[in-house]
């Protein structure tokens, strides 16, 4: 919390609420560019990434041709705001399901390309952690040419790679990111997409609206990423945690633990998964219970925290499990 507290602080000293916030997301694209080393002209800033991705819905069903549907490829779970989201502008989803061990296959999803208007695709995937290898996914891209690709990186900083420098030579593709997660600002509803000039103008000057952030929020967004090394070494221990906690669970025959990119590991309980998790909550320890995901039906999820608290909920599951 001392993290969050220091850049609220310090965004109060340069923040006056009584004025309209002027130039204000021109110095935060900037200060975004400089720390992720893109162009200004490339990033769009939003109320998080989830206004984001509706704005780009709600713009690419009033484009659209109204006799022949926008489809979307996705993966079967997908993030589930993005599926609600569909629903409600009545997009049709193709959805390629997870197989065993909760993987997906590179092959389905260019084998099914020329079926859809849009690729998305959540990388780490929400909920499961998976991501593609970085020439799989490069290989998705590149194979899908006929309509925009995008790719939400609400988790990338916990995985192995951003595909956002592809922006620079894939006119199509549009990344999406988040202050949410990695820097723990979910309050302050920041994000930003990266992708080619022509993308970028339309949404600042078009899709989005004249004041899209508040002036306490373009401040903190400043601050933070100002900080972005803290950042990169707060996700070094995340990504040690979470090895740590995935094999410690592995060591249990109850359960099948599966591979993480995110800040979170999930796992099949089994016939169990009910139990554990109201045992659990007993003692205080907060998951979340998903149930089905996928060809699995007894998944929980527990959120990567700190050495103390991954501590206490591995010798809960050793208490539990005997």
């Amino acid at each position: 919390k001392q993290f969050q507290s220091d850049i609220i602080i310090a965004a109060r000293k340069g923040a006056d609420v009584r004025e309209y916030p002027l130039g204000g997301t021109d110095r935060l694209v900037s200060a975004i560019s400089r720390a992720i080393k893109i162009p200004a002209c490339m990033i769009s800033v939003g109320n998080g990434s989830d206004q984001i991705l509706d704005l780009l819905l709600g713009h690419l069903i009033h484009t659209h041709d109204k006799k022949n549907p926008m489809r979307i490829l996705t993966s079967d779970p997908t993030f589930g705001f993005f599926e609600d989201r569909c629903r409600l502008y009545g997009i049709p989803l193709l959805q390629v399901p997870f197989e065993d061990g909760m993987k997906l296959k590179t092959s389905a999803f260019i084998d099914s390309a020329n079926d859809a208007d849009v690729l998305y695709l959540d990388s780490p995937n929400n909920p499961t952690g998976f991501q593609f290898s970085k020439p799989e996914i490069h290989n998705i891209i590149k194979n899908f040419d006929h309509g925009l690709v995008i790719i939400d990186e609400a988790y990338g900083e916990f995985g192995n790679y951003s595909v956002s420098e592809m922006t620079r030579r894939c006119e199509n593709l549009i990344v999406v990111r988040t202050l949410s997660k990695s820097f723990g600002l979910a309050g302050l509803r920041l994000g930003y997409m990266i992708a080619n000039s022509s993308i970028s103008d339309a949404f600042t000057s078009v899709m989005q609206y004249p004041y899209p952030l508040s002036t306490i929020t373009i401040e903190s967004g400043i601050e933070a990423v100002k900080r972005i090394s803290q950042i990169h070494d707060m996700t070094k221990v995340i990504k040690a945690e979470r090895t740590r906690i995935i094999s410690t669970l592995r060591k249990y025959d109850a359960f099948e633990v599966f591979e993480s990119n995110a800040n979170f590991v999930l796992f099949d309980a089994r016939g169990s998964y009910k139990r554990i998790h109201s045992a659990l909550a007993e003692q205080g320890i907060s998951i979340r219970r998903i149930g089905s995901v996928g060809k699995y039906n007894g998944c929980l999820r527990v959120t990567v925290g700190t050495r103390e608290m991954n501590s206490r909920f591995l010798l809960a599951i050793r208490d539990l499990l005997g």
